[in-house]
C-alpha cells in the first residue's frame, strides 16, 4: 500500500515535497531549547519536511537541529525540505530579499526548499511584527502582492529558494497572482488551515484545478494558545467520529486527522513538541481509511476557522471574506 513514492507530491516546478511535514510554530511558552529537541526527534522518526517562519522566531533553533543531524550523518541537505515564509511587514518588493537572506543567516543554511507569502495583507515596514497605532489597531501598508510575488520570483532566480508560493490566500487573490502579466513562476502551494472542521473541499478542488499543492496546518485543530485562538473552540480531536474511527483502526484521533488529508491529496503538517506524539504522528503511512471512514470525516466539516486574524478583519485583502 505504501510506497515510498506515494510520500511526496511533485510540485509544478518538478521539485518534490514530503506529504507529511513537522510544524514548528510554538506559543510563546514552548521554551526554544525544546524546540530545537522535537525538530531532532522529528528527522531521527522520519520526518523530512520541516515548516518554519519568520514570525516563530524559533529559526536558530530550527536551524541548529537540522545542521546537527547533518552534522551526525542522519541526514543530507538535499533531504530536508524546509520552509519559511514572508512576514507581512516586509512586502515591500525590496526588502523581500533581506528579509530571507535575515532567515537564512539565522538558519546559517544556504537556501531554503519554500518560500511563502505568509499572509496577503501587507502590514507596515520595520521591525515590530504587529506594528500598531496609538489606537492599538495595525498599521497596514499599501503594497501590490504582485509585486511582492515578483521579488519571490527574484529570490528562486538568486538560487535562495528552489520554490515559492503563498499561505491563507484564498481563491481570488491566487487568480490575481496566476493571471499577473509576465508572470515567471506559479505559486507551488498554497498553505491553509484545514482539518475535518474546515476541510476546504472547494479551495482544495480549485487549487488542484491549478495545479497548486494543497498544503494544511492546524490539521490536528489547534494548540489553543488564547492569543490566536477563541477558547471555546471545539477540540478537535475530541471529536467522537474521529475516535470511533480511530478505535476500529487501532489508531489515534490524531493519526486519522492526518491520514484523512493525506488519502484527499493534501500535504499535512503535524505540529507536536512531545516525543511520543512526534513519533505517532509519523506513523500515517501503514494503514488506510475506507471510503465509509472518509465519508463520515468529510461529514464533520462545520466550516470552523480557529484562526480568523480579527486583526485584519477591515484590510481589502483580508482572505476569509470570501467563501473558498
Amino acid at each position: 500500500m505504501d510506497s515510498k513514492r506515494s510520500r511526496f507530491v511533485k510540485l509544478n516546478n518538478g521539485h518534490f515535497m514530503p506529504v507529511l511535514g513537522f510544524g514548528t510554530g510554538a506559543s510563546v511558552d514552548v521554551p526554544k531549547s525544546m524546540i530545537t529537541e522535537a525538530t531532532k526527534v522529528a528527522i531521527d522518526v522520519g520526518f523530512r519536511h520541516i515548516d518554519s517562519a519568520y514570525v516563530y522566531d524559533n529559526e536558530e533553533e530550527v536551524g541548529k537541529a537540522i545542521r546537527e543531524k547533518i552534522a551526525d550523518g542522519t541526514v543530507k541537505r538535499e533531504d530536508i525540505f524546509y520552509t519559511t515564509k514572508l512576514w507581512t511587514t516586509f512586502f515591500r518588493p525590496e526588502l523581500v530579499r533581506q528579509a530571507l537572506e535575515r532567515s537564512l543567516k539565522k538558519l546559517q543554511l544556504d537556501y531554503v526548499d519554500l518560500f511563502l507569502m505568509h499572509w496577503p495583507i501587507a502590514m507596515k515596514p520595520g521591525e515590530e511584527i504587529l506594528p500598531m497605532d496609538a489606537g492599538g489597531k495595525v498599521i497596514f501598508d499599501t503594497v501590490d502582492l504582485r509585486d511582492t510575488w515578483e521579488a519571490l520570483e527574484k529570490c528562486k532566480d538568486a538560487g535562495l529558494t528552489k520554490s515559492i508560493g503563498v499561505s491563507n490566500f484564498n481563491h481570488k487573490q491566487l487568480e490575481m497572482i496566476l493571471n499577473k502579466p509576465g508572470l515567471k513562476y506559479k505559486p507551488v502551494c498554497n498553505q491553509v488551515e484545514c482539518h475535518p472542521y474546515l476541510n476546504q473541499s472547494k479551495l482544495l478542488e480549485f487549487c488542484k484545478s491549478k495545479d497548486i499543492a494543497f498544503v494544511a496546518y492546524s490539521a490536528l485543530g489547534t494548540q489553543r494558545d488564547p492569543k490566536c485562538v477563541d477558547k471555546d473552540s471545539p477540540v478537535l480531536l475530541a471529536d467522537p467520529t474521529l475516535n470511533a474511527i480511530a478505535k476500529k483502526h487501532n489508531r489515534s484521533a490524531g493519526q486519522v486527522a492526518l491520514r484523512y488529508q493525506v488519502q484527499r491529496g493534501v500535504v499535512v503538517l503535524a505540529k507536536s513538541f512531545n516525543e511520543k506524539r512526534i513519533k505517532e504522528n509519523f506513523q500515517v503511512f501503514d494503514f488506510e481509511l475506507t471510503p465509509e471512514d472518509m465519508k463520515a470525516i468529510d461529514g464533520l466539516n462545520k466550516n470552523y476557522r480557529y484562526f480568523k486574524l480579527p486583526i485584519a478583519t477591515d484590510h481589502p485583502y483580508y482572505p476569509f471574506s470570501e467563501e473558498y
